[in-house]
């Protein structure tokens, strides 16, 4: 082998060894994970071609402004991948309910639209 084929090698190699690096921490590695808890606004299927659940919770609080005695509500974002998830929070959708999510730096298109995954779900209220 020729010096020039060898370069072209470990360069190659080093480039398909940085690219999987990457992949598996934008899109595989789990850099936070915790529980929100509030209401659910909407749980819906969606997609045209990988059918996902989508959904948005409210969680009310108290605002820390200069105005006493203030809510804000805060919105949570999230898709389930789990099917059985998915049916828990079909069952619950008018109770307040606790989710349980890990997020990941980057989405893919069969595990949801967002970064927040739900993985169970526990009744509240």
């Amino acid at each position: 082998m020729t010096t020039g084929a060898k370069v072209i090698t470990w360069t190659s190699l080093i480039a398909v060894l940085a690219l999987a690096v990457f992949i598996f921490f934008k899109f595989c590695f789990v850099y936070a994970e915790g529980v929100n808890e509030g209401d659910i606004n909407y749980f819906q299927k969606e997609g045209y071609i990988f059918k996902t659940y989508e959904g948005k919770m409210i969680q009310s609080g108290l605002k820390n402004t200069k105005v006493q005695g203030s809510v804000q509500s805060n919105e949570f974002k999230f898709s389930v991948a789990d099917e059985r998830v998915a049916q828990k929070l079909f069952e619950n959708s008018n109770n307040g309910v606790k989710l349980h999510w890990r997020r990941y730096k980057g989405t893919l298109p069969w595990r949801g639209n967002s970064q927040f995954i739900v993985d169970s779900v526990y009744t509240a209220k």
